[in-house]
């Protein structure tokens, strides 16, 4: 693989880039993607400076994608002292007071917390790239990091129910991955579990909560856009949905991010 290093302020850490390989969002599409040197063990500030240049983790790996006529990929966050709950995210939060919340080290996780993640994996993500699971995998991908990773623990009396793996920033919190009781499909745990990293970053004072990347094409991530107001990572800058996003407005803004170059960058050009 070739040495590479994107425009940013970090330019003193090593990035490389993959071969093309499948997409995991669109069919029939190719992907890259840039990531950190997994050897660098960085701090919390530079894992807060590259999420807001569109980067995310994954277990020990920094990541952004790169790929060739695609931008669809956006970070998004959730501006948390602006956010306002819908009908259906009001529902899921009475649902769930029943809940207690614990916050524990990602690095103490226990079988308890693995054998959770093996049963939604089986049951919810069959077809998915992470099937089957296996406790190799869980360690790699939410017990090993390259910072102070937390889980947000949901249990009912002495049952665990859910468990987001998330990152601290300066900035706020990225939200990593949530798994829960596929049994429990009433609850709405993950939106529950949304609603309750919003919180705890209001609580800390912290204004946003990363949610990863929306892929407006991508029917499996349209969840994230139902959190407004929303801010998107569009070429290089931060810039915010004040609302929902109707079907086709959706596939109109995905339709705009199938090149390389910036919608509407050949006005000037081509009348």
């Amino acid at each position: 693989m070739n040495s590479y290093h994107p425009k940013s302020l970090l330019n003193d850490l090593q990035y490389y880039i993959t071969p093309p390989h499948s997409c995991s969002y669109l069919e029939n599409k190719s992907a890259r993607m840039v990531f950190l040197d997994p050897a660098h063990r960085i701090d919390v500030v530079s894992l807060s400076e590259l999420s807001r240049l569109g980067f995310r983790r994954s277990g020990d790996f920094v990541y952004r994608p790169e790929c060739h006529l695609c931008r669809q990929c956006l970070s998004c966050r959730v501006p948390v002292s602006d956010f306002q709950m819908n009908n259906a995210q009001k529902k899921a939060w009475k649902r769930n007071q029943d809940l207690t919340v614990k916050i524990t080290r990602a690095a103490d996780a226990t079988n308890i917390h693995y054998q959770l993640y093996e049963r939604y994996i089986n049951e919810r993500h069959a077809d998915g790239d992470m099937f089957p699971p296996s406790l190799d995998q869980f360690e790699k991908f939410l017990v090993h990091s390259c910072t102070d990773s937390f889980f947000l623990e949901f249990w009912k009396d002495d049952k665990l129910l859910s468990v987001s793996s998330c990152d601290p920033l300066d900035d706020g919190i990225s939200a990593v991955y949530t798994f829960f009781d596929p049994e429990e499909s009433r609850r709405s745990l993950g939106v529950f579990a949304v609603l309750k990293q919003i919180e705890h970053a209001k609580a800390l004072a912290l204004p946003y909560v990363y949610l990863g990347y929306w892929v407006p094409h991508s029917d499996k991530m349209n969840y994230k856009s139902q959190y407004v107001p929303l801010e998107l990572l569009i070429d290089g800058q931060w810039r915010r949905l004040n609302r929902l996003l109707n079907q086709e407005e959706i596939q109109q803004l995905g339709n705009s991010l199938m090149t390389t170059l910036p919608s509407g960058w050949n006005n000037p050009i081509i009348k």
